[in-house]
């Protein structure tokens, strides 16, 4: 069905938007509101003696001093345009039929046309409130052009410029009525209309700047909360980065004391063996934790786009060196790839191969910390085969029980579903029904989780 018209009414007040509730604010009345009247009234009397110069000035019998007052008292109502437009537009309508009335070739002059049309103008384009300033130079208009059509018939105006005409000789296709009145009012309705539609176009070009000024603080402001949020994102990262170093270097620590212990009187080599790789892990530990920490330090740069130089975190190709790194600490774990193409681990986008690698060291240093188990398989599957369908999943298993007394705080297991959550990935972690402790990651791949896919 054809959209139905709409009325001229509707029109109008769309495009004044009488409903708009932005308030253009009113700027403090400054050095250029005061020039501006000052060159106006000096400007103006200059013309109106360039006049006098030229022809005879019919003033209604005012003296000379009237006149400039005239041309003065209208031209400083500028200084007022842009704090109170509607009270100007009011005043400089009654300037207008006041001196039109005594002294109508004084109002005619250019100064006090351009004082006329500038506060008409001013009244749209600065009013607060849009329907008041629409009703207000509406009212305007329709007088000044009342009193225009009541000086052409009734002030002599249309005998005045009939006699003109047939002095002159005038031969249009119109009689010389018609012609001045037409074209009087013609000018004049130009004149006012022209004056409220520049206004309202100086509106609608401010309402937009400070609509687009709106959109740039709500930009900025939400730049700042995404800042703050990426600061906040990154001290997680770092808190659970941090977690898992320490977690497992002390998980380490522990189980080479706990061997020199037992073998530091019967056999010391391995006592010292035990005890130098107890010195080689907390020299580790604390070598990551500088870089962990050094990287917190920096957050702020890193917030504002500033590069903060990293050492290289570990994917799932490190996957081997920390089970055979658990090995040499004399615990027994065994790793098993199992992926559908020989190569398809490499693949895996860093953001999850780091993923996967952290839930591992938690899940291995939980192991150490807090079950009886001998010995433990990590298990690693990447699935690359279709795209809806990819995963990558890491699989700890057990064959130990919780140790007594050695219950943790949870947050290791929180961090690994915070991780895991992160990729939108599932987790499961439980005691298995045939024994032991299961820990089973799987992160979906997709095209973004396939490095350069």
């Amino acid at each position: 069905m054809p959209s139905a018209r709409r009325s001229l009414s509707t029109t109008v007040g769309d495009f004044f938007a009488v409903d708009d509730d932005w308030e253009r604010p009113a700027p403090p009345i400054g050095r250029r509101d005061w020039l501006v009247g000052i060159v106006l009234s000096v400007v103006g009397v200059l013309f109106l003696e360039m006049a006098r110069s030229v022809t005879e000035i019919h003033a209604g019998g005012q003296p000379l001093w009237m006149q400039w007052v005239a041309i003065v008292s209208g031209a400083m109502l500028m200084v007022w345009r842009r704090q109170h437009p509607i009270l100007v537009g009011c005043l400089a309508a009654a300037h207008m039929f006041l001196v039109g009335v005594t002294m109508p070739m004084v109002m005619g002059q250019l100064a006090l046309q351009t004082v006329y049309f500038v506060a008409i103008y001013a009244a749209v384009a600065y009013a607060r409130h849009r329907r008041s300033a629409l009703l207000v130079v509406a009212g305007i208009t329709v007088f000044m052009l009342l009193w225009v059509g009541w000086q052409l018939a009734l002030g002599g105006g249309i005998a005045e410029i009939t006699g003109d005409a047939r002095a002159d000789g005038a031969d249009g296709w119109f009689s010389p009525t018609v012609g001045a009145v037409v074209t009087t009012m013609a000018i004049n309705a130009f004149y006012f209309v022209g004056a409220i539609l520049v206004g309202q176009i100086a509106w609608r070009g401010a309402r937009q700047r400070a609509r687009l000024e709106e959109q740039a603080s709500t930009i900025a402001a939400q730049a700042d909360e995404l800042r703050r949020r990426a600061v906040v994102d990154e001290r997680l990262r770092i808190a659970r980065e941090l977690h898992d170093v320490v977690g497992h270097h002390v998980a380490v620590i522990g189980i080479q004391a706990g061997a020199a212990r037992r073998v530091l009187d019967r056999r010391p080599e391995e006592a010292s063996r035990a005890l130098g790789q107890i010195e080689e892990s907390s020299r580790d530990a604390v070598t990551q934790m500088r870089d962990l920490l050094g990287t917190l330090r920096d957050i702020e740069a890193t917030a504002e786009g500033v590069p903060v130089s990293r050492s290289p975190e570990p994917t799932l190709a490190d996957l081997p060196d920390l089970v055979a790194e658990r090995n040499a600490h004399g615990a027994h774990t065994a790793y098993e790839l199992v992926e559908t193409r020989e190569g398809a681990h490499a693949g895996v986008a860093p953001s999850i191969g780091l993923t996967l690698y952290r839930i591992t060291q938690e899940a291995l240093a939980n192991i150490t910390r807090h079950s009886t188990a001998t010995t433990s398989d990590v298990v690693l599957r990447v699935v690359d085969e279709a795209p809806a369908g990819a995963y990558a999943e890491v699989e700890v298993l057990d064959n130990g029980r919780p140790r007594h007394g050695t219950s943790g705080t949870g947050l290791g297991q929180l961090g690994m579903r915070e991780r895991a959550a992160s990729h939108k990935g599932t987790v499961e972690i439980g005691p298995r029904t045939t024994g032991g402790y299961r820990v089973r990651v799987r992160i979906p791949l997709g095209e973004s989780g396939v490095a350069g896919g």
